[in-house]
């Protein structure tokens, strides 16, 4: 799920022209270097500054300058890293179909303990992962993007390579913690697609639009992957029986193909990816911001605060969706088969991959990143709210409901993935809210290690509170969870227009970069 008002788009310089009377010689002024390239505006030119003149000096100076155009669109780098960016989403869902199973054999496990094993380790995933991306995000500040990127994925393909080689739970959970210690990806693509658009550039919109596509698609082909490759003996006897080491490891062919996979990618984001970290004229005493410092910054923890309510409602009602449309309609669900559920789905996905490409973009350039959010914030508890709503339709039993269900809940879902803009969207506030490109990794790797934090305990908890409300059916005829959903929700509705105004955070950041050069001169 950044703000900058449309201004920001259009910005200019604006100086008047001294008095014509004769005023005292002017100090020389040094103007701004590239030890900030971020901070200045997207689509500015650079200012010109008088040197010293002579006290009769009547010099014009150049009023309201036109903004050079957008720079275009670098297309085949964020091909690239959304290629790079498959990878993760690839590695953590494609054990998704067979992670039960073999759990349950690795373990001798009883059928009511796989569950609570599976999640564990899914749980240790996003944990490792928490703790170890301030650290990949440090790092990438300081050594460069791409050696960072191509040792994440490495790493990664390595670990999900071991995976599928694992005998025990023990091992399950030693190689899914191998694999989140180096699945700092993510926060080093986020960087470098800031990077590589400028910071509060149009392009920025565009580009995080189609990083968000692939990380669904990535989502998406990551369990087919899996399903299709676990034991190769036994779906595909003819092509695979008599293969020892495949009937002894029967999940490792799916393994190695998404490893092998991710090494060929490491391979072509190490020649082809260009490094985005531009080291002239650092700003030392910005680089040298402790973690709490940068927080600290203007802006940068309320932009953090709202990052995390954002994943909270998507991890809780992603853990929510699918067990509601099933729950039987006299429970409070819709009671849908599973083939019902996956057209559905389906078609919500197909709709926020429109919303993300087509409609994000121009939005974003219109009414900037944080009218995005608040739109989107004031849509979530409309959008939360009429889900039971719909349920009610059905418990009915009336023949026009139910046919008034099957009309509006498609086009409701699809119009309500709208909201979905709102990840994207806070990607730009965390960039735009960054105090200089020398501080955007490990800031990126702050707001990844919230998004982590949330992944780690959000679905297990919201999936266990439906269930007690869905028992619960005294309380609220078993609508109770939606209730607290709507509630969180218009929390994210209230931070929303708590958001800082960039703009104004980039013009005094430049004001006291300006004093502390002229305090150096003088």
């Amino acid at each position: 799920m950044r703000s900058l008002p449309t201004s920001a788009y259009s910005s200019g310089s604006s100086r008047s022209s001294p008095s014509p009377s004769p005023s005292p010689p002017i100090k020389p002024t040094i103007p701004p270097t590239e030890q900030t390239p971020l901070l200045l505006p997207a689509t500015g030119g650079d200012a010109t500054y008088p040197t010293a003149l002579p006290p009769a000096t009547n010099p014009v100076l150049p009023q309201d300058e036109p903004p050079q155009e957008e720079a275009p669109f670098p297309t085949k780098q964020i091909l690239l890293l959304c290629l790079a960016r498959l990878l993760e989403p690839i590695a953590f869902f494609s054990i998704f179909p067979y992670i039960n199973k073999m759990a349950q054999e690795n373990g001798n496990l009883p059928d009511t303990d796989v569950g609570f094993y599976s999640g564990l380790i899914e749980s240790l995933f996003s944990l490792t992962q928490m703790f170890v991306m301030i650290f990949w995000g440090k790092a990438s500040d300081r050594v460069g993007r791409k050696p960072v990127l191509v040792a994440s994925i490495v790493g990664v393909s390595l670990a999900t390579m071991l995976f599928g080689t694992a005998k025990t739970i023990t091992e399950m959970i030693v190689y899914r913690c191998a694999a989140g210690v180096f699945a700092g990806n993510v926060v080093t693509i986020r960087t470098m697609i800031s990077e590589q658009c400028g910071q509060r550039s149009k392009n920025q919109a565009k580009a995080f639009s189609w990083f968000s596509i692939a990380n669904n698609l990535g989502i998406s082909i990551g369990p087919l992957l899996g399903g299709a490759l676990a034991e190769p003996v036994r779906q595909y006897p003819g092509l695979f029986k008599g293969r020892k080491w495949l009937e002894e490891y029967p999940y490792v062919l799916a393994s190695l193909v998404i490893g092998g996979m991710g090494l060929v990618c490491a391979g072509v984001v190490g020649v082809w990816v260009e490094e985005t970290l531009d080291r002239k004229g650092e700003d030392k005493q910005v680089e040298r911001m402790t973690v709490w410092e940068l927080i600290k910054s203007p802006g940068v923890l309320i932009v953090l605060v709202v990052n995390g309510w954002i994943m909270l409602l998507a991890y809780s009602y992603t853990a929510i969706l699918p067990v509601f449309w099933f729950t039987k309609v006299e429970l409070g669900g819709f009671g849908f088969s599973p083939v019902q559920i996956s057209w559905l789905m389906g078609l919500t996905g197909l709709s926020q991959a429109v919303w993300m490409l087509a409609i994000f973009p121009p939005l974003q350039a219109r009414i900037g990143t944080n009218g995005v959010m608040r739109v989107c914030a004031k849509a979530y508890p409309f959008f939360f709210a009429l889900g039971p709503v719909f349920s009610m339709l059905l418990r009915t039993g009336n023949p026009a409901l139910v046919t008034t269900f099957w009309v509006l809940a498609p086009v409701f879902f699809c119009l309500g993935s709208g909201v979905s803009m709102s990840f994207t969207a806070i990607q730009l506030a965390v960039s735009d809210v960054a105090p200089s490109t020398r501080t955007l990794g490990t800031l990126t790797s702050i707001s990844q290690a919230v998004v982590s934090g949330m992944r780690s305990f959000s679905p297990a908890t919201f999936a266990s509170l439906f269930a007690l409300s869905v028992k619960a059916q005294w309380l609220l005829d078993g609508y109770s969870i939606w209730v607290l959903m709507v509630a969180i929700a218009f929390g994210f509705t209230v931070l929303s227009f708590r958001l800082p105004d960039y703009e104004q955070l980039k013009k005094e950041r430049e004001a006291r970069n300006e004093e502390e050069t002229q305090r150096l001169l003088d």
